[in-house]
Formats: C-alpha cells, structure tokens, sequence
C-alpha cells in the first residue's frame, strides 16, 4: 500500500512538473503582434492575481478604464479578450456577428454537455440545434396567445400559493423557480408538473445547485487548471448532478418514444423523436440521444434561472421602493382592474413596462455574458484577435454604462420612459445578450417576466417582515447575479 501511495505521489508530483515546463515553454511562444493590450501576464497563473474570483466583473471594469474598451487578459495559459461598453459590444456582437459568433467553452461546459445540445456547442450541431430549437418554440406558441395561456395558468397557481401564506413572511425562491420552470417544462415535456411532486422538487434543486456552483472557487480552479480534475470539489458535485438530471430525461423521452404519434406532437421531446426517425438512415443527423438529453437539460436551466431570478429582484426592488410599487399597481388598477393582465397590456402600461425593463437591466443577471470565441482571425478596433480566441462580451458594462443610461448605477425606471411618460426602447437593453448567440428563449422570457410580474403586483403588496427595514442587495456568489434569500410578506390587496 505505501508503495503503491509513493508511486502514485511521483506521478502526480511528475506530471505537475512537465505541466508546469509546458507551460514556460507556451508562455514565452505567447506573444501575438498587434493583440489588444492588457496587464503584464505572470508564468503559469496570467493574470489571476489580479482577478476578484468573486466578482470578476468589477475587475474587468477597472481594467476597461485602463486599458480601454479592448483589452486582454490571461487567466492561467488562456488568452481572452474582453469588449467593454455599448458600442463596442454592438460593434462586435451584431455589426460583425460572423467574425464574433461562435461559442467560447470553459472546461466545466464542456465536461457538462460534450459539445451537444444548444448553449455550448459549436459549428453545424449548434446551427442545427437552434434552428430546430426555435422553430419547435414558435410551434408550441412561442410569442402566441397559447403560451400566454399556459404562463396565465401557471400565475394562478403561484398568487394561490403566495395567498396561502396569509401575508405572513416566506422564501418565495424555490416557488418562483417552479412556477418559471412549469412553462418550458409545459413545452418540453407537453405537462406542467406540480409544485409538490417530489421530482420536480428535485430537479429544481439540483439545477439551483448547479447554477451556485458554477460560481464557485474551485470550478474556477478547474477552467483554468483542468488536470485538478481528480481532486474532490464542487465540480464533482455538477457533474454527478448533471448525470442525475440527464438520467431523468432519458427515462422521460423512453416513455415519450412508447408513446409517439408522429401526427400529435404534444412536446419538443415528441418533435425531436419525431425527426430522429425521420433522418435514422442519414450518417450526418444531429438528432441523436445526447443531442436531445443536453438540449432538454439546457432549455430547462435556461428557461428557469434567469426569468425567476429576475422576479425575484423585482419583488425585492418593490419591497425597497414601496412609493415605486404604488404607482406600478395604481395603473395595473386603472388599465385592468380585477381582469387578468396581458400582454398586450403593456402598451397601455407604460411604466410598469419600464420597472420590467429597469429590473432586468439593474439586478444584471449575466455581467459577463456567456463567453465568445472569434470564428476566423478578425481585425477589431485596430488590433488583431486570432481564430479561437476566447471573447467576454462584459454585459455588465452595457446594461450600465453611462453613456446610454442616465442614472446607470441606481433603480430608475424613467430610463425607459419620456418626458411624458411614454415607453420608450433602447439600443443597449441587452439583457439577452445580442448577435446570433442571443438568448433562443427571448420572446418568451420578455412575456413571461411581464404577465408574473403585473399578475403579482395586481394581487398583493410585497412588504419587509416585521422588524426588517432594509434589504441586502448583495448577490450571492454564483454564474448569476441571484439575490441572497430573503424572507418576504406578500399581502394580499382584496
């Protein structure tokens, strides 16, 4: 047995020796003519010494002001370039979209999805995925009145169970993330699932987790180090909770085969099966089991996560701002009454489709996007990116950059009114990100944030607990900007 631990030892200590050489040798053969400039790169860790792990957006903040809007970072042996601000993120991501369009994939992504389904993969898979993908969404009613049913339903289960508390205070998180998570799954699968079912519960939790450990120390450690894997850690924990989730969805599509009508598509799971069938004999098909597996699993994820996290930064924001929440529910009274809000009520409710669009864009989900990667060597703002380079397109700066909002580092609403208190669009709104890798899921996330958001102000007044008279607007650590769990009154208003 010691034996057997020295040797192990030797190899380990080994390796890590010839890694690090490896690494001196790549280091010095690094220099790229003319690459966007950046902080001085150390042997081995780049630039890591410099970066907040827990919020590294701040740091690439402070290095925008430095270095400007294009600048480089090295994290460990990998060279990334970040665009900071409005223009020069349209520049890239929707002026040249071919040259900024293809996916940057971190090592735990790729160890989750193994290049399939929709978020990570790249290259013709991808491009088959998301075709599919969106036409499947508008089949099912993506921005019709038939999801809009399903969203109107589920908002009646959720202002139950928030009336059930009798106004005495909860943990609206896990709910929020159930009610959210029902509508893709009503698409999915072609049935909500109750809010009891302790495999829903179960779902939910293992995607809350994934999404908190992303976030964390270790999963960095492992992106930028990825011979750590045999360590034990959090990314252990995600891939063993992504086996849990793909193996929920292999029995469901097995029950979804027995049971197929190829002439009654009721769910996306039914429509993949439907054109595996139907491309069985083609070697190049995309429309294979683990295609459809990732590709459920990450609609689910995305579907849920930042729709419910935004909600519940808007229950959070009208706690805070009580004189706020009035006014959002003074005009829901006064354009719809007792009568079930709309969609297309937002057109005659001007501000509370402001506080929508002022919510998404303070609580900033996604402050440093999902990553890029240049699809060819590409000339941008004068300096030379090669093929492959890792892009952070930082949505943080967009969402708050001064230049675009007045008031860019507070809640203000009157961002998206005029003066005299119409909506009014605007170009840097992107909370769904831009260009070709935007956001699949869109339209329904815009339908689904409004019609939540204006069914619950309709029907209670969101308070403080008793002896609470502020609220911690610090997020949580994670790959989200998610609010810390807080204990809520919802108060039913009649």
């Amino acid at each position: 047995m010691e034996l057997e631990y020295s040797l192990a030892t030797y190899l380990v200590l080994v390796l890590t020796l010839l890694y690090i050489l490896y690494v001196l040798i790549s280091w010095k053969k690094n220099h790229i003519a003319n690459f966007p400039p950046g902080p001085r790169c150390w042997p081995l860790i780049g630039n890591l010494h410099l970066i907040d792990i827990k919020k590294p957006h701040q740091t690439y903040l402070e290095l925008a002001k430095k270095y400007g809007p294009v600048f480089s970072i090295q994290i460990g042996t990998k060279k990334m370039v970040v665009l900071a601000g409005y223009e020069t993120v349209k520049e890239a991501l929707v002026n040249n979209v071919d040259d900024f369009g293809d996916r940057g994939v971190l090592k735990i992504f790729s160890s989750m999805d193994q290049g399939n389904g929709i978020i990570f993969s790249r290259g013709e898979n991808w491009k088959a995925m998301r075709r599919f993908t969106l036409t499947t969404l508008r089949d099912f009613g993506m921005g019709k009145s038939t999801i809009e049913e399903k969203i109107i339903e589920e908002c009646t289960h959720l202002t139950d169970y928030f009336a059930s508390f009798k106004g005495k205070p909860f943990d609206n998180t896990i709910i929020l993330n159930g009610s959210v998570a029902n509508i893709i799954v009503a698409i999915l699968l072609g049935n909500r699932m109750d809010y009891d079912d302790p495999q829903f519960k179960r779902l939910l939790i293992l995607t809350n987790e994934n999404v908190r450990l992303l976030g964390s120390q270790m999963v960095s450690l492992f992106n930028i180090f990825p011979f750590v894997t045999f360590l034990p850690g959090s990314h252990k924990t995600i891939i063993k909770n992504v086996k849990e989730l793909c193996d929920f969805i292999k029995r469901t599509f097995v029950k979804h085969l027995k049971n197929l009508d190829e002439n009654d598509q009721r769910s996306l799971i039914d429509a993949f099966l439907v054109r595996q069938k139907e491309e069985s004999g083609s070697p190049q098909t995309y429309f294979h089991n683990e295609n459809l597996i990732q590709l459920v699993r990450n609609l689910f994820t995305a579907g849920m996560e930042t729709t419910s996290t935004t909600l519940r930064w808007g229950i959070l924001m009208m706690v805070k701002y009580p004189k706020l929440q009035e006014k959002v529910q003074e005009e829901i009274s006064r354009i719809v009454g007792s009568a079930q809000p709309m969609y297309s009520h937002r057109g005659q409710m001007p501000f509370t489709n402001a506080v929508v669009h002022e919510i998404q864009r303070f609580s900033d989900i996604l402050p440093i996007n999902l990553g890029h990667a240049t699809a060819k060597d590409v000339t941008f703002k004068g300096y030379f990116i090669p093929k492959g380079t890792y892009i952070i397109p930082l949505l943080t700066s967009v969402l708050k950059d001064a230049t675009q909002f007045e008031k860019a580092d507070e809640f203000y609403p009157n961002h998206f009114l005029d003066a005299k208190g119409n909506f009014i669009k605007k170009e840097a709104f992107m909370p769904f990100s831009a260009g070709r890798r935007a956001c699949a899921g869109e339209t329904l996330a815009r339908m689904e944030l409004f019609i939540f958001f204006a069914s619950l102000l309709q029907k209670f007044t969101f308070r403080f607990p008793s002896g609470v008279t502020d609220v911690d607007m610090t997020p949580v650590l994670s790959i989200t900007n998610a609010p810390k769990p807080h204990m809520i009154c919802a108060v039913p208003r009649f």
